[in-house]
């Protein structure tokens, strides 16, 4: 409240305008309303045992005016807003007049505990997530069967509030980070990646329509796992980024961009916070990654490790090696990649051999349940 309430106060006096106070708390004033009834709810109810020996405790109809009324829904509004929130966050503490207002305005203040804005936002997520300990401790010194029953119910309630609330993030939160990696990952033309194929300039548009950049549009997809590596060339060692997705492996040359985007600072891009810290980093510095090659389906990728043979006689370090086969299980592309580690290599080889694994197990299943038609007995 002491950062929500200050950034009002300052833009009551005309300062950060342009910071939209909803994208950085959203409902935060209705769930603090909603919360603190509640606790206030609890001591009255606790003082009038206190004050008057014979009066119950009757905390039934005080958990059922909030855990089936607005309390979770509440959160709920909260916490599918907050890695929106921590996001725009990211991109606003740039700013430096916005990093005075949480430097000198918010932080130095006492209550604020020297905790910073990320620590606080994420307050009413464990909070949350603590409802269902609260209800179990209250039907645990509980005596009444029917009261005890009531409580399990709503104790269930809360633990499925909270799933379904996990399940909307966990997607919400791999919508931005595609969202961001299609604007980082950059898909050249067939004649740009290879000089063999030549198109004439009139019929490039009509090419250029069939964009792939939207492979990655698809919000059911997943990416498993990510990292730099380094593939050997013939000459020289290749500085790349490697995206693992369930479906396919995605290969891109790492290219830095050492100008600033229009003059401005690259530093300002916002960038999703569940990307890695290392890609984090690469975007802030205005780095591009542009696709290598085709995408590799994993049910045409084949995993072979470099035996330390090979490693003394060609100088390879922590190197494994993909190919790529076409449908017809002949090899069209080979890449020797080389980790930074031993366990980054195996690390790299494990989470290949599991998606592979876990792609075909899938597929399987999708063919098995395919009924086929009954052959007619005339044919």
């Amino acid at each position: 409240k002491i950062f929500m309430n200050t950034l009002k106060y300052l833009q009551s006096n005309e300062f950060l305008l342009d910071v939209d106070l909803w994208r950085l708390f959203a409902n935060l004033e209705e769930l603090n309303k909603i919360s603190l009834s509640l606790l206030k709810t609890f001591f009255e109810a606790a003082k009038k045992h206190v004050s008057k020996s014979d009066s119950p405790m009757d905390f039934s109809s005080i958990l059922r005016t909030f855990f089936q009324g607005d309390l979770c829904q509440t959160h709920q509004i909260y916490c599918l807003n907050y890695t929106s929130a921590v996001f725009y966050l990211e991109k606003l503490r740039q700013r430096e007049d916005f990093s005075i207002y949480l430097k000198q305005w918010c932080e130095q203040n006492e209550q604020c505990k020297r905790l910073h804005l990320p620590e606080l936002l994420v307050a009413p997520l464990h909070r949350l997530l603590r409802y269902p300990l609260l209800l179990n401790n209250i039907w645990k010194r509980s005596t009444d069967e029917t009261e005890k029953s009531f409580i399990q119910s709503l104790k269930e309630k809360v633990e499925k509030s909270i799933r379904d609330l996990e399940g909307k993030v966990k997607w919400l939160d791999n919508f931005q980070k595609f969202r961001q990696l299609q604007e980082v990952i950059i898909w050249p033309q067939v004649w740009d990646r290879d000089k063999r194929f030549f198109v004439p300039e009139c019929l490039k548009q009509n090419l250029r329509e069939n964009s792939s950049e939207n492979i990655l549009s698809s919000v059911n997809r997943l990416l498993l796992h990510e990292g730099r590596l380094m593939l050997a060339e013939s000459t020289r060692l290749l500085d790349v980024y490697l995206f693992l997705f369930d479906d396919f492996l995605l290969i891109t040359k790492i290219k830095r961009n050492k100008k600033k985007y229009g003059g401005s600072d690259t530093s300002l891009i916002p960038v999703c916070p569940s990307l890695t810290p290392e890609l984090q980093s690469f975007i802030r510095e205005g780095g591009l990654c542009t696709v290598l090659d085709q995408p590799i389906p994993l049910d045409r990728l084949i995993l072979k490790n470099v035996e330390p043979i090979h490693i003394t006689v060609f100088s390879l370090r922590n190197a494994f090696l993909i190919q790529h086969e076409n449908r017809y299980r002949q090899c069209i592309a080979v890449f020797l990649l080389q980790a930074q580690t031993e366990t980054a290599k195996k690390a790299w080889m494990s989470q290949i051999e599991i998606a592979i694994s876990n792609y075909t197990t899938q597929h399987e299943t999708k063919k098995s349940t395919f009924c086929f038609p009954v052959k007619s007995s005339e044919i």
